[in-house]
């Protein structure tokens, strides 16, 4: 017989076994920059079709080491694929103090212009799919999660952002997707 208590003790159980290892914040735990990131992310997902990202905490480390190194160097250049797993990674960089988090997300969304329905990576109205390459990972639907950090040298903000599983996989197809309900 299954008593209110064997059903509560499984429930408290589930629940814990979920929280460990998770590196998935609650949207109500983000910093306002993170909020506003993340919700530039979901937004062009919803045009797009897309599931909605979860923020990574995890994820959101990783960028922060990423950024960081970049502000010192005051260069671009994107981790070594090795380094970051199965992660697919954005870089911005723009004069400090002076864009908003959405912005930011918003230079990467722009590419939506030139951006065509295929098999990756012929995806761009270009020929060369790094005109695309921001927003496709941004509405790959394979992609979970995300996270993002932003550091600053005094003259530049460097922006990071991780995704999880990473997108702009070789010969899948991409196209947008009749629209989901946002969570």
């Amino acid at each position: 017989m299954v008593t209110r208590a064997t059903i509560l003790s499984a429930v408290a159980a589930l629940a814990c076994a979920l929280s460990i290892g998770s590196n998935v914040s609650a949207h109500g735990d983000l910093s306002g920059e993170e909020a506003a990131w993340l919700t530039a992310h979901n937004d062009a997902r919803q045009e797009f079709g897309t599931a909605p990202l979860q923020w990574s905490d995890k994820l959101t480390r990783e960028a922060e080491q990423w950024a960081r190194q970049l502000a010192r160097e005051n260069t671009m250049r994107h981790s070594r694929p090795e380094d970051r797993g199965r992660t697919g990674e954005s870089l911005w960089m723009g004069t400090s103090g002076y864009f908003h988090p959405a912005q930011m997300i918003g230079f990467f969304v722009e590419e939506q212009r030139y951006f065509q329905a295929g098999r990756f990576p012929d995806v761009s109205r270009t020929g060369n799919w790094a005109d695309v390459g921001h927003y496709t990972q941004i509405v790959w639907a394979d992609t979970r999660e995300v996270g993002c950090a932003k550091a600053s040298n005094g003259r530049n903000d460097v922006l990071v952002c991780r995704y999880y599983p990473g997108g702009n996989v070789l010969g899948e197809v991409i196209a947008p997707q009749r629209k989901v309900a946002r969570r």
